[in-house]
């Protein structure tokens, strides 16, 4: 019997669209756009966000063609040892272009989110005057921009529901911008400007806070004393997320502000998170015992609290997931952590600046004492001191790290106790934490940690070095070994032009790498720029140039469909 001849099984395009529609995560939605042309084209006529992790990986011109209907946007801009000031102020991340393009392409867009981005005051404007529907602002680490900005902001965005400002270096005119929202505001779920210096409007924020049913999450700067902020509360027990004005009374202790205070809380019982405690005492502290019982995330890297606090606060912290704390806390109150926060996922230890080496901070025995909690997956450590037999019984207690990050303040820091060098500490990590995705080095190294690395660390992602490593074949171990490397950040060590060459094969899989103050020079950058014709090649100097030979003092290196960027100041030299 013959049979007919077959034809391609297809799916109907408004079944695809309808599904496509549901699908949430970049990830998976980057995935599905590959398996055919007419599964590209739903899917990227039903996204509606996108997410662009380098703003010159790509142009503004080419998402607006592939993407059409988009309504929010995440935008990260400078590489992330701009925190560190390693990378010089003028060197680019401008939003402007960006906001020219979408101002056509995107009229309806709604949300915007900035990292390491330069925002002037204009480009708040443009956004707030060329996006009628507009409703998210969220701006984390990014610079160029005053309070003018934001008062461009509350007064035309009618809509809007977010305005995140957060560790951003602003310009703070005073607190009066609160005043530019109108009466006629009732939407805001989200106001947080936790890190602004100056004083607010109370009153307008008192109004703004009281008109707003649906906000959810509130957090304001140090200005705001214990009283306003009940008076907050009050207006606002739905609150999910709190940060805390200064928590403590400048006059005498008042036991009828802090019981007030403790039945005002009691009635906030949809708070899972808190931050903020500026000036913190232990006399304040019991306001919020009423919500320890229900949060699942407390910062408290803003105050400078003890152990003796630490242990008052955490056995009433049955539920928490997450916790910030500086290393005021000392290794005691990193035991009470172990003891009392049997189900954290989440810590972070900060450094008090200036560091003071006669305060030792937390050391070794307090990493073994957090590693007792069994889901712990995700550390930041900030020490003066560690040693390997720490490390490996917190790995051995821990496998389940995604994220490691130590960070030994003193560079090339051996073993405090034997004097060896902190090898067989990142080795134990590697080995025992098999889904290992983020890690951060420090402490006296040889590339015998970074052999290690290339051996067991397949699942890592991102790689932060400082002051570590012999030669060149500590980073070719590492570029040969972990087949998932897509952010590699590296300063102050002994790497050269073999160590930048050896990840030929790897850097068009990779989002970035970031070499300063390394052995690279211009003859290994054009090199590299030469093979791979498709990345970008930065050179970032403050020094005229000396020729091949000539030392490349920083190096950006970063995979783009734009090409070199038109916008690169006369120190960057794109290869």
């Amino acid at each position: 019997m013959d049979l007919a001849p077959t034809t391609p099984w297809t799916l109907p395009e408004e079944f695809l669209k309808r599904t496509f529609s549901l699908i949430s995560s970049d990830k998976d939605r980057n995935s599905v756009s590959l398996v055919c042309k007419d599964w590209y084209n739903a899917e990227r006529l039903t996204r509606r966000h996108v997410s662009i992790k380098n703003c010159y990986s790509i142009s503004p011109e080419i998402v607006a063609a592939r993407f059409p209907a988009i309504r929010s946007v995440t935008l990260k801009g400078k590489p992330r040892f701009s925190d560190f000031n390693l990378v010089p102020a003028d060197w680019g991340a401008d939003v402007q272009p960006w906001l020219n393009v979408f101002a056509t392409a995107y009229p309806f867009l709604e949300e915007l989110r900035l990292k390491r981005m330069v925002v002037t005051d204009e480009s708040l404007e443009f956004l707030a005057l060329n996006f009628d529907g507009f409703k998210a602002l969220s701006l984390l680490s990014c610079d160029g921009f005053s309070t003018l900005g934001l008062e461009s902001i509350a007064t035309h965005c009618e809509n809007l529901t977010e305005l995140d400002i957060q560790e951003n270096s602003i310009i703070d005119l005073g607190g009066d911008w609160l005043s530019f929202f109108p009466e006629t505001l009732t939407t805001l779920q989200v106001l947080n400007f936790a890190t602004l210096n100056s004083e607010v409007s109370f009153e307008a924020l008192e109004s703004l806070v009281s008109r707003c049913k649906s906000l959810k999450v509130l957090k304001v700067n140090r200005k705001v004393n214990l009283v306003q902020l009940q008076k907050l509360l009050l207006l606002a027990p739905q609150l999910t997320e709190l940060g805390t004005g200064t928590f403590s009374d400048d006059l005498d202790p008042n036991p009828t502000l802090i019981t007030d205070l403790e039945n005002t809380f009691a009635k906030c019982q949809n708070l899972h998170s808190v931050s903020g405690f500026w000036d913190a005492t232990l006399i304040y502290l019991p306001i919020i015992y009423p919500v320890c019982e229900n949060l699942t995330f407390l910062n408290l890297s803003y105050a400078s609290l003890g152990a003796d606090e630490l242990e008052q606060i955490l056995p009433r912290c049955k539920r928490l997931r997450r916790l910030w704390v500086l290393d005021t806390v000392g290794d005691k109150g990193l035991e009470a952590v172990g003891s009392y926060c049997p189900l954290l996922e989440e810590l972070r230890v900060f450094p008090v600046f200036p560091v003071d080496p006669s305060q030792p901070g937390v050391t070794e025995s307090g990493l073994v004492s957090i590693s007792r909690c069994p889901n712990l997956n995700y550390i930041l450590y900030f020490c003066q001191r560690m040693t390997n037999a720490a490390v490996i019984t917190t790995a051995r207690n821990c496998p389940n790290f995604t994220h490691f990050r130590l960070c030994i303040i003193t560079p090339y820091a051996p073993d405090s106790v034997t004097n060896e060098p902190m090898d067989e500490a990142f080795g134990a990590i590697v080995n025992s934490c098999s889904d290992l995705r983020r890690l951060s080095v420090s402490g006296l190294l040889t590339d015998l940690t970074f052999e290690y690395i290339g051996k067991h660390a397949k699942n890592l992602e991102t790689l932060s070095v400082a002051f570590a490593g012999d030669s060149d074949f500590g980073m070719e171990c590492v570029m040969r070994g972990c087949p998932k490397l897509r952010r590699v950040e590296i300063r102050d060590c002994p790497f050269g032009d073999v160590a930048l060459l050896s990840g030929l094969e790897r850097y068009e899989s990779m989002r970035s790498l970031w070499m300063s103050a390394c052995n690279v020079t211009m003859e290994g950058c054009k090199k590299l720029a030469e093979e791979m014709p498709r990345l970008n090649v930065e050179v970032i100097n403050d020094e005229e140039d000396g020729g091949d030979d000539f030392v490349a003092n920083k190096v950006y290196v970063y995979r783009s469909v734009a090409g070199p960027r038109k916008d690169a100041p006369t120190f960057v030299a794109t290869l």
